[in-house]
């Protein structure tokens, strides 16, 4: 058996792309409890998301935490499932058919797939689609604004994995991370005012999944990204200091994450106000379990019967205009010095003294 994939170039400069390869962590393919079973062991089993070695971490997963979480995460997710499926799912793959229409009004051809990190559709099917569609360049386009090792990261090694497994590799470019760009502000900005125009000016809370404060202390940037953006789109929105703040969501576990904590500042707000408040997410590029039910269903809940008046939650930037087009900024920029160039006649392809 042959180790390697056979991915032969593509000949027929008709059929050539330049592939873009979206992104996300992914998500069960059904809201039941043994559809999130499998999700969780994938996911919880990447090195990158749990650092512990295996043999000590493995054991508690599967003797431990799959047992128990799953059926609660199911209930979860039955919370938030539209008649469509998961709405990440749904949200990133009407995403890639507006940014592969955007595209395409250009010069260059282009195929445009959605990967999960987890879950379906997988990284390396969504590769082989690319490959399938005449991809011979790709841009890998993580879509989480904010570097971190266990999102952007995480993606790189499942990319790279695959392709250790084809014979014909392809040139590949990796987004690593965009929180200062500046149509991405603008389109969380518009986000935002929009929201506002619906539902009335309030503070402002931007909330960011955590991760462990140990990460940042060996080095990831991902907290200072999270701060940098959270700066930036207070300034695109005038708001002075006491009219936003930010805190990190999604904690899991026992040790210390980075702070201060979602549900800490609900609590805090809820007793001492700011009592009406307005919730956005930006490091979330698609509406998820995370910010349909942490946040809009039981943060608000919580929030409430704490003593809280109103919170709103502004959807994540999902299937906006605004989002594609920067997605096809970011490309663009990637793929500039590429050109689909027409192969040179068989006669053209070496000087004559090389040629045998």
């Amino acid at each position: 058996m042959t180790r390697y994939l056979n991915t032969s170039p593509v000949s027929d400069i008709a059929s050539r792309r330049i592939g873009v390869l979206l992104v996300n962590t992914g998500t069960p393919n059904d809201p039941t409890t043994p559809g999130v079973r499998r999700f969780l062991a994938q996911m919880l089993s990447d090195p990158r998301l749990v650092e512990l070695p295996r043999m000590l971490w493995l054991p508690i997963l599967h003797g431990v935490i799959l047992r128990v979480r799953p059926r609660r995460s199911a209930h979860l997710y039955r919370k938030i499932w539209t008649s469509e499926g998961s709405p990440q799912l749904v949200f990133m793959q009407r995403l890639a058919r507006k940014l592969a229409a955007m595209l395409e009004r250009g010069t260059e051809r282009f195929a445009v797939q959605v990967g999960m990190c987890y879950g379906d559709p997988s990284i390396p099917a969504a590769l082989a689609a690319l490959r399938q569609a005449g991809a011979e360049r790709i841009v890998v386009l993580p879509l989480f604004p904010q570097y971190a090792g266990v999102t952007t990261a995480s993606a790189f090694d499942r990319v790279t994995a695959e392709l250790r497994r084809w014979r014909c590799v392809p040139e590949v470019r990796f987004v690593h991370g965009y929180h200062t760009e500046p149509r991405y502000v603008e389109a969380l900005q518009q986000s935002v005012l929009e929201h506002w125009k619906k539902s009335g000016r309030t503070h402002l809370l931007m909330s960011f999944h955590s991760m462990p404060a140990r990460c940042v202390a060996k080095g990831d940037p991902y907290r200072s990204n999270c701060e940098e953006t959270a700066r930036l789109l207070a300034s695109a929105l005038s708001l002075e200091a006491g009219e936003w703040s930010l805190s990190f969501q999604s904690r899991f576990g026992r040790e210390a994450w980075l702070q201060p904590y979602t549900v800490d500042v609900l609590r805090r707000y809820a007793a001492n106000g700011p009592k009406k408040l307005s919730v956005v997410c930006p490091g979330f590029a698609a509406d998820c379990l995370e910010t349909l039910e942490e946040i809009e269903i039981t943060g608000r809940a919580q929030f409430l019967q704490a003593g809280g008046e109103s919170l709103s939650y502004v959807a994540a930037l999902n299937d906006r205009d605004t989002h594609a087009r920067l997605l096809v900024d970011l490309v663009t920029r990637q793929c500039a010095d590429w050109a689909t160039a027409r192969p040179l006649a068989p006669a053209q392809q070496q000087p004559a003294s090389l040629r045998a």
